[in-house]
């Protein structure tokens, strides 16, 4: 099938033509006719199968009719609303619906928080017609009244069980209920928990459901494999497999926001372009990480599982698990960043003692194994070594060695010290006394010191002497 049997317009049909694309995903191909017809859809699908395509092309299709270049702000109602659980989501959906949509005059644009709120102000007053927003900076629109939500025609919940993951699922019932009852609803995500399968039945009705691929699977282009290593040589084994196989890029995943920083720090270090990426990094610090990832300029980005939905990386060779995920679930996610498009991909992970339980329940999850080999033992001074003979740029050079030392360690004596022997020492009582302690002229010499028994004698009573009579 073409995406010319979908009944798409000439104009979407051209954007996705000049994207490389010609024949449509089995989730698109499910979801598109049934979104078209108006239909609700919960749909599940491996990430990197086109599912924000499956929704971005027949919501545009949808919206065509609605299209014009009028500056007011009133002919520019929001009419779809994409909820997205993360701010680098977010802005890659709406990166697709810029994409799909350049031949449409419909306005879009993206609220997500951590950056000033005023530009988008200014952009959501003067109208637009989709907007892909994260829930929090969506109510903060809603407090300030520079949104009304009160025509939306179509509501997507893209990931939705990381939402709830999140704890989001409160702020979503309160937009919800913002929103007018008769809409068409979607649902795209990954996985569907049985918690995101109630809220499925509380919102959509009748909806198609589509499972493009087994619950909990991911892609069978990626390839799996693991090390058992012990945690102290972990970046060892990193720094040896990427020397070794000259990796280029790399997504490392850690557990912890601490774990992330640490070894961004330590690679850096030992001479590797490295840049992490958590929620405590600001918005801007977030999206230069990640544009300097995509355009080869860092080497290995360091992220937590906030990076693990929504990343879209164009030939994203590898994936590694430096630490397992605590909710196996997660581990399907942060594979879907590599095979993706057709792309064969490959996850490492590096596996210590006390993770031998978690990798168990990724394989019970997965319902295959994972081929497991041990580490081999690292090399002492191996990463001192590679910072010696890769110094970063700017930094200080290496000191040169000391010249060589003689056989003899005694260093040679002038000769005026060999021609004039040292007297030898008196005993320690009758040495002379200090420089410093010696009188000057005119001035009273110094009393000897006292012994203890003449120091004692001072605070005796005087004896009386007896007199001969």
């Amino acid at each position: 099938m073409t995406f010319d049997e979908l009944g798409l317009s000439a104009e979407l049909l051209r954007a996705v033509a000049e994207e490389g694309y010609s024949e449509p995903t089995p989730v698109q191909i499910q979801a598109i006719p049934p979104i078209l017809a108006g239909q609700d859809v919960m749909a599940g699908a491996q990430t990197g199968t086109g599912k924000t395509a499956a929704f971005t092309l027949p919501m545009l299709q949808r919206f065509k009719q609605h299209a014009n270049t009028s500056v007011s702000p009133a002919r520019h109602p929001v009419r779809a609303l994409i909820i997205a659980p993360t701010r680098e989501l977010a802005a890659q959906v709406f990166e697709s619906v810029r994409t799909y949509g350049k031949h449409i005059p419909l306005r879009a644009a993206c609220v997500y928080g951590g950056v000033n709120i005023d530009p988008q102000m200014a952009e959501l007053r003067a109208g637009v017609e989709i907007l892909v927003a994260t829930p929090g900076r969506l109510l903060d629109h809603v407090h300030q009244r520079t949104v009304n939500l009160g025509q939306v025609e179509i509501l997507v919940l893209d990931e939705a069980d990381r939402m709830l993951d999140m704890g989001f699922m409160p702020d979503i019932k309160r937009i919800i209920a913002l929103l007018p009852a008769k809409r068409q609803n979607l649902m795209f995500s990954a996985t569907f928990p049985d918690d995101i399968k109630r809220l499925a039945d509380q919102i959509l009705k009748a909806p198609v459901r589509i499972q493009v691929a087994k619950k909990n699977t991911v892609t069978e282009l990626v390839s799996h494999s693991a090390f058992k290593v012990d945690t102290r040589n972990k970046r060892e084994l990193l720094e040896r497999l990427m020397r070794e196989r000259d990796l280029r890029q790399v997504l490392c995943f850690t557990s912890t926001k601490i774990s992330a920083n640490r070894l961004a720090r330590e690679l850096t270090r030992d001479g590797f372009a490295c840049a992490a990426l958590h929620s405590d990094k600001t918005q801007q610090e977030r999206m230069q990480a990640l544009a300097d990832f995509k355009d080869g300029k860092v080497q290995v980005l360091v992220a937590t599982d906030i990076a693990a939905r929504g990343l879209d990386i164009e030939d994203l060779p590898l994936v590694i698990n430096y630490e397992l995920p605590p909710n196996p679930e997660d581990y399907i996610h942060r594979l879907g960043r590599t095979g993706r498009a057709g792309q064969a991909g490959e996850a490492i992970s590096l596996v210590s003692r006390d993770e031998q339980e978690a990798l168990s329940s990724i394989e019970k999850l997965l319902k295959a194994p994972i081929p497991v080999r041990e580490a081999a033992e690292p090399q002492r001074g191996a990463s001192s070594d590679h910072r010696r003979s890769s110094p970063r740029s700017g930094s200080t050079p290496a000191r040169a060695e000391p010249a060589s030392i003689s056989a003899d360690p005694t260093p040679p004596r002038p000769e005026s010290m060999l021609a004039a022997p040292r007297a030898p020492q008196r005993p320690r009582e009758q040495q002379d006394a200090p420089a410093a302690l010696m009188s000057k002229p005119g001035s009273q010499p110094v009393q000897p010191a006292r012994s203890k028994r003449q120091i004692a004698a001072l605070f005796l009573p005087p004896v009386a002497e007896k007199q001969d009579n």
